[in-house]
């Protein structure tokens, strides 16, 4: 929303695509922001009427991209929505699909055990005032940094130190425990929240890996055993209820899109940005860009940060009017081209496909989305492609200068 905005301010036709029925994602489900402890749903909801008010964004609620055909500056869009289909040219994308909340069923009771909630579901409990009893435990990487998902999500610390002081604040005689391994809190101001949540009492106590916590009860959690890593020896924790810090994971249709945009995505499954320091919001794809946690586990100022990051990126192409070509690219010889097709396939770009000349197909490279990586002049059969300033020619010459 916030790209969104940016770029509808500088008068560009901008199209939000919401599978969702209504704007706002999980933000909706979060009951405070830290660090200013300001009331999510009263931002958003000033944020979702910019939206819905400004007269060149169109937003398509309950929506899904079928498909995306062209190449920077001319793609079309299929999107599917309760209307039925639409088409739409669009001279630039942001991948702005966010990330969920893992659900640890299985772990430390959730699932079968009442007053076992995530820290998301907390927040719910919170928003709606119920109870939430005298002694709360919280275990902070409940399905992060182990083998099956080694990342850091970043954000859950500060997550669980959030709730932990709200919890304090509205009820000082609460007693508020946050097992943790490690604690995530980077910066001043993170770090200084943190010590502000030890002075309203809330307690942290490090646990290993090795010896995680062991929850004690039949059908409903009573105690928490867990091994203190400081004092050197077990405790138990009275609790009247259970909160898992589980991390943020990739959504189950990045696939689909990763193939839909011929962009590509982590081994954790979260989209892959063109350079982690000189291009963070770009993809190798032209006219493709990214923000906030469908690229990493990203909290809501860093996420704002990358939308407008995003929104700039994708409006200097569309002022410029027109789309540098790469030095490099491919080049095919039609007289010597067979049609088979190979190039069209190998292509990760898909930049090369077979048009009609006359009575036979030959290979048609639109340099716009070429990158010249040489995949088509390694594999053409025929020998028919060569890469502009990279001819065999200009290659065999530098050989024969170096060993001349």
């Amino acid at each position: 929303m916030e790209a969104a905005l940016n770029l509808a301010k500088q008068d560009f036709d901008v199209h939000i695509v919401e599978k969702e029925p209504e704007l706002g994602g999980t933000l909706r489900s979060i009951n405070k922001l830290f660090q200013t402890n300001q009331e999510a749903e009263k931002m958003l909801k000033i944020l979702v009427g910019q939206v819905k008010n400004h007269p060149r964004i169109h937003t398509h609620l309950s929506s899904k991209v079928k498909e995306v055909t062209g190449f920077i500056g001319s793609f079309v869009a299929s999107v599917d929505e309760k209307g039925g289909e639409s088409k739409f040219n669009v001279g630039t994308i942001i991948v702005a699909v966010g990330a969920e909340t893992l659900k640890p069923v299985g772990q430390y009771g959730y699932g079968k055990m009442t007053s076992v909630v995530t820290q998301l579901e907390l927040e719910d409990l919170m928003k709606k005032g119920e109870p939430l009893g005298q002694n709360i435990v919280m275990i902070n990487c409940v399905g992060a940094r182990v083998p099956e998902r080694t990342y850091c999500s970043r954000i859950c610390c500060m997550t669980a130190i959030k709730n932990a002081s709200l919890i304090k604040e509205a009820n000082p005689k609460a007693n508020v425990w946050i097992l943790h391994r490690d604690l995530m809190t980077y910066g001043v101001d993170f770090e200084g929240y943190y010590r502000r949540a030890m002075e309203l009492g809330v307690r942290f106590i490090r646990y290993s890996l090795e010896r995680p916590p062991e929850v004690i009860g039949d059908g409903k959690v009573e105690k928490i055993k867990v091994y203190h890593e400081l004092r050197r020896r077990e405790i138990e924790l009275p609790c009247d209820m259970l909160v898992l810090t589980t991390p943020l994971i990739p959504r189950e249709d990045n696939k689909d899109v990763s193939r839909m945009l011929k962009v590509p995505l982590d081994e954790f499954g979260f989209f892959l940005e063109a350079h982690l320091k000189l291009r963070p919001v770009e993809f190798a794809m032209d006219g493709v860009y990214i923000c906030g946690s469908a690229r990493w586990p990203t909290d809501v100022t860093e996420g704002v940060s990358q939308a407008y990051a995003a929104a700039s990126k994708a409006a200097g192409p569309l002022r410029m009017g027109y789309v540098k070509a790469e030095a490099i690219n491919a080049v095919v010889n039609e007289r010597e081209c067979s049609g088979c097709g190979l190039c069209e396939l190998l292509c990760p770009f898909q930049a090369i496909e077979l048009q009609p000349k006359g009575d036979r197909l030959v290979s048609h490279v639109n340099e716009a989305v070429c990158k010249g990586c040489g995949t088509c002049g390694a594999a053409c059969p025929a020998g028919a492609i060569t890469m502009h300033h990279f001819t065999d020619e200009q290659i065999l010459a530098q050989v024969e200068a170096l060993f001349s």
